[in-house]
């Protein structure tokens, strides 16, 4: 039988495992300073919205029937963790030049993708949302995706 003092035990070495293997890939990421973490968010709603999107709207263009698909989630997943290998390249290159833009640049450009495809989906929702913010997602996707960007 297991006591409770076990079960504290476990929770706790769990618990700092998880926050061990957080601590080392948002230091492989450049840390968790702003530019990440608003980064992060935006494609946990990114996330999330397409999934109302699928699941409940059954409007989505990521599968036949706009509905929830397995395997277009999958995509999604794995596009996701291809833009933080982006990060974790942009953060080496910084490293290898002395800089502390490229990372920044990166994550503001996918911010601003990501931006924009929750307003996609919030569309697609039927909910309206003001036109600025739009203009300014893509002005700043713009930004950082431009020469002078560096």
């Amino acid at each position: 039988m297991v006591h409770m003092d076990q079960i504290t035990i476990i929770k706790n070495l769990v618990l700092g495992a998880l926050a061990s293997a957080f601590a080392v890939v948002s230091d492989h990421l450049g840390g968790w300073d702003v530019a990440l973490q608003v980064l992060i968010g935006f494609m946990v709603a990114d996330y999330l919205t397409g999934l109302v999107v699928a699941g409940v709207f059954k409007n989505s263009g990521k599968s036949e029937s706009g509905a929830l698909e397995s395997r277009a989630g999958f995509k999604g997943l794995v596009r996701k963790g291809c833009i933080l290998v982006l990060v974790y390249l942009g953060a080496l290159l910084d490293k290898a030049v002395g800089a502390t833009y490229v990372r920044t640049a990166i994550c503001f450009f996918f911010v601003a993708n990501e931006g924009l495809s929750i307003l996609e989906n919030i569309g697609l929702m039927g909910v309206s949302y003001p036109k600025f913010l739009r203009d300014m997602l893509q002005a700043l996707k713009d930004k950082n995706d431009s020469p002078e960007a560096q």
